[in-house]
């Protein structure tokens, strides 16, 4: 059986501003931005290339804005999309390299929306 994850709500407190964030600084595509009322609105973001979405939104989840920690972007090349999003006016932290004795390299830089969810680029050793 095939299980695949394709969506993960991130709580954030406005939406109009988070979707500035994850459109225009990270380069997400917006793929639908719908209201029901007043009292829900979904807005689905996915990021180049990916096969797997987040969605932020109004009535979508009752976590805290700034409690989703952890969630990684993995990219080919870690300085590049790191000094991309740099220029695009991202905080992030330096890039890490994280190696032991007998193990590649992997590497990670770490940022957060404006509502402080936590997100890590991240390149593994292909």
């Amino acid at each position: 059986m095939d299980m695949k994850l394709e969506l993960v709500p991130i709580p954030v407190s406005d939406v109009d501003r988070a979707k500035a964030f994850y459109t225009e600084q990270l380069g997400f595509n917006a793929d639908l931005d719908q209201r029901f009322g007043e009292t829900f609105r979904v807005v689905q973001l996915t990021p180049p290339g990916s096969a797997c979405s987040v969605c932020i939104g109004v009535g979508i989840v009752d976590t805290a804005p700034g409690s989703v920690q952890g969630l990684h972007l993995v990219v080919s090349d870690i300085r590049a999309a790191r000094a991309e999003l740099v220029k695009r006016g991202v905080e992030i932290g330096e890039v890490e390299d994280m190696t032991a004795p007998g193990k590649p390299t992997v590497s990670y830089a770490a940022f957060k929306d404006p509502d402080g969810n936590g997100w890590t680029l991240q390149q593994l050793p292909y």
